[in-house]
Formats: C-alpha cells, structure tokens, sequence
C-alpha cells in the first residue's frame, strides 16, 4: 500500500495555515514518513499510528484535527477504524480521510456511510492532498464559527430569559398594583348594591371600573376602556384612577359647595373635562371609552354619558331587557369633542350592567362575536343571580362561548342592583 508523494511548496505568498493536528494511520512506516514530511512542512502537527487500535488510543488522548486512515490495515481496517472514531464523545468535529486505490463506487459508498469525509486515491498527489486538507479546514472553520454563534446566541437567550423573568416578576407585581385600584368589589348601600368584575387578558390590562362617593344618597359609577394592551395602557389607567378618585378633592367628577359638600358636575362636562385633559396635558397617544352615571339610591334616577363605551344593559324587574345610549366619541380623540347625556330611572329589583367591550365582543372559536343580542341572552339565563356570583358566572360563560378562559381582550363590568327607598 504504498504511495508517492510529490511535494509541493506553497512559499510565502500562500502563508502558514493555522496549526492543525493531523493524525496520520497507516500500516507502512514509510507511507507516514513521507505523508508526515509534506504536512509538517506546511505547518501542520503531525502524529503517527501504525494500526487502527493505536490510532484510536491517540484519538483518546489528545485528539486530531484531521485523520488521514489506510483503508487496507491488518487487523482493523480504516472501514472499522472510522466507525469506532465517530463513535468517540468530541468537543469539536474531526474531519476523516480514507487513503485506498479502490475505485469502486460501492467501495466509496461503503466509506461515507461510515463516516469518512473524504478519499484520496493512492498514489498520493501533494497538490491534492493540500486541496482536501484545506476542504477539512473550511469545514471546521465554520464548525467553530456555527458552535461560537450558537454559544453567543444561547448567552443571548439566557440573558433574554433573565430579562424576560425580570420583567415578569414586575407585570406580577404591575398586576395586583392595578387590581387595587379596585379595593372592593362589593358595595352594599341601602338602597342598591354595586359589583365590579376587572379582568385582564394579560398581566396588566387598560380595562377600569369604579365606584366614588358623592354625598348623602348619591354615587358615581365608572367603567372605562384605553385603547390598546399592555403596560402603557395600564399606566393610563392608573392615572384616570386618580382623576375619578375616592378622595373628593382629586375627582374631577365633582365639585365642593359652598357648605362643605360635593355635587357631581354633569357626566356630559366631565367627559369633555377628561378629553381636555388628556389632549393638553397628557403626552400619549392613546384615548379611551366612557361610561359615567350620576346615581341618585333614593329615587333611582341616573344620569349617564356613554363616549364610545358599549351600551349598558337594563334588566327590568320582570326580566324585561334593553340597551341604552347612542354611542358617542371616545375621549381623547378629538379636540372640543362634546359629549350628550341620557337619563335612566330604576325601580326596585331593576338592575344597570356597565360592560366593556371585550364582553361584546367576545368571539366564538369561528370569530362571531358575541354582541349585544348574545349578552342579553345571557342575562335573560341569569336573571335569578345577583351580585357578585353575576358577574363571575358571566365570564364562565364567555369562557364556554369563546371555548377557553383566555381571552383577546380585557373583561370588566359593573353591575348596580336597586334595592329601593328603604326609607318608604
């Protein structure tokens, strides 16, 4: 099995290739002298075995580069020998080499399949040995450039997932920051009940409902919507919070009498109030829907501005239904919009649903939303049930419409039971 080399010098326009270590195998002590001369004369580390098992004890202890195997070895064969050096554990990729006169096509099928990169017909030609070294080199090369990126985009991704852990541990808290804004979800006055359900489709929503004081026997009723998702939309919500305070002297909703007490000012002037201040004062690009009532417990009149919140839903006594208002513009669209006002009187067991529209527009699996037909529907199911247990059983329905609990959009309501007059 042995071959010549013709060596070749490259000089000095070539250069010195980064120093490899290359495994030369083969049986004839002076195939791998002169194979080992031309390597290391182009710069590359050169170790010697004489069979298969020697070679592999090298590979163990410190392993090569790029093999250069005989095929036809005594006892183990480079066949058997490449086989046994994939089966190796290695850090990097070795590039394999088989050395044969055979031509035989099935002969080199045989070879890749198990696990040579490449033949070199002997006699060895230097030129083309240089050539496949060179092959075997490109491909380490991007083998070590392909394990540098992915060990630079796993860095990446674990830095990511830090970040990611950070920030939702913030939504975490950001999230029972915003459901406090709803201290209570049940007021019980004399003459009616308030419940409030706020449900986020995420961490943090824009959704907000609210209740505030106004004086003796009256209360302000709130639902409102920011346009969008997410922490921005939350923030806007935080800071509407506080511009429809339980605090009297923050609520713009209201104004101090000459006797120390508060009036609500009308809901049309407050939605005008509101849309000023979030187009002067407030650097955002979102706006946000409006649902405002002035309720009177001791005679069950309401005054209500709808500025593009969904219709409210009135349940009779006797479980008669209908919607009200006539939509509106959003606060916080337009410059000077102007706002119109509906009046609603409830009797004793009448009852005021104030939702936002991701009750409406609840979608089924095939996207058919649920509507205002759909919704009513469902109150008509739940007629017998108040308060709290209303609202929760509302989402257990919208989940079983939508086919799932998670929905699109943030869920909220308000629903105000009207006891009467305990007074008469």
């Amino acid at each position: 099995h042995m071959g010549q080399v013709n060596e070749i010098d490259l000089g000095p326009q070539g250069g010195p290739l980064p120093v490899s270590h290359v495994l030369v195998v083969d049986d004839s002590r002076l195939q791998r002298r002169i194979l080992a001369a031309s390597l290391t004369r182009w710069g590359y580390r050169v170790t010697e075995a004489e069979s298969g098992a020697d070679a592999l004890k090298i590979c163990a202890d410190t392993p090569p580069d790029i093999v250069l195997s005989d095929w036809m070895m005594p006892g183990m064969d480079g066949l058997e020998f490449c086989q046994a050096f994939r089966a190796m554990p290695r850090d990097r990729y070795g590039y394999f080499i088989l050395l044969t006169s055979k031509t035989e096509k099935d002969a080199v099928a045989r070879g890749l399949d198990c696990g040579a990169d490449d033949f070199l017909n002997k006699p060895v030609n230097a030129a083309e040995l240089r050539a496949r070294i060179n092959a075997g080199e490109r491909i380490q090369r991007m083998e070590k450039e392909l394990v540098e990126k992915n060990g630079l985009i796993t860095t990446t991704l674990q830095q990511l997932q830090m970040l990611y852990d950070a920030l939702d541990s913030d939504l975490i808290e950001a999230k029972k920051l915003q459901q406090s804004l709803v201290r209570e979800r049940f007021y019980d006055f004399d003459q009616g009940q308030v419940s409030l359900l706020l449900r986020s489709s995420g961490h943090v929503g824009g959704d907000l409902v609210g209740v505030f004081p106004v004086c003796d026997g009256r209360i302000g009723l709130f639902g409102i919507d920011v346009s969008g998702h997410g922490i921005s939309s939350a923030l806007m919500t935080a800071r509407l919070a506080g511009y429809l305070s339980a605090t009297p002297d923050h609520n713009v909703a209201l104004a101090r009498q000459p006797d120390g007490t508060y009036a609500m000012l009308p809901p049309a002037t407050v939605a005008a109030e509101l849309n000023r201040l979030v187009l002067e004062d407030m650097e955002t690009e979102h706006y946000f829907t409006l649902l405002l009532a002035d309720v009177d417990l001791t005679t069950g009149h309401m005054r209500m501005v709808q500025a593009g919140h969904p219709h409210p839903v009135v349940q009779r006594a006797d479980g008669k239904l209908e919607t009200l208002g006539s939509g509106g513009l959003p606060v916080g669209l337009i410059a000077g919009a102007s706002y119109e006002e509906f009046d609603l009187t409830l009797n004793k067991g009448d009852r005021l649903l104030i939702q936002s529209d991701g009750v409406n527009e609840c979608p089924d699996p095939d996207g058919v939303q649920l509507d205002d037909e759909g919704l009513m529907d469902l109150l008509k199911d739940l007629s017998y049930v108040h308060g709290t247990a209303l609202l929760e059983t509302l989402v257990w329905k919208l989940a079983d419409y939508a086919g799932g609990e998670d929905f699109p959009d943030d869920v909220s309501a308000i629903l105000f039971e009207y006891c009467g007059d305990s007074t008469q």
